[in-house]
């Protein structure tokens, strides 16, 4: 059985709307990043090959940054716990960097994507 092929342009768009949901999510908490995830997991199989890339990549971004956000979120808990004894502030500091720095890398990482895509460029 064959079947026809799929046009070059299948999952663009799908791409180009999870990485405006992904640049959006800042403002709402998040919500739309995982909105965003949840389309590119749907859409990745009707995709053609380039935006097939993309759709994996934003994939993987949103994986690593939720994996993080949890490894934080459990320091987060101890730094609090360890407030008692006063060593608790400098670990909430370094969580609270932590969660800005993955915050820009999240960012950084969906603007450059978006750019490849309007550029044809694969991930």
């Amino acid at each position: 059985m064959t079947y026809p092929a799929l046009p070059q342009s299948a999952g663009r768009s799908s791409a180009f709307i999870v990485y405006c949901l992904y640049l959006a999510s800042i403002p709402s908490a998040g919500i739309f990043a995982l909105i965003g995830v949840i389309w590119a997991l749907t859409a990745r199989s009707e995709a053609a090959p380039l935006p097939r890339q993309h759709l994996d990549d934003q994939v993987r971004i949103w994986m690593i940054s939720f994996w993080w956000h949890v490894i934080l979120a459990i320091v987060c808990v101890l730094g609090w716990l360890l407030t008692i004894v006063l060593i608790g502030f400098p670990i909430l500091a370094i969580v609270a960097c932590g969660w800005f720095i993955l915050m820009v890398w999240f960012t950084i990482k969906s603007a450059l994507g978006l750019m490849a895509l309007l550029d044809g460029r694969g991930r």
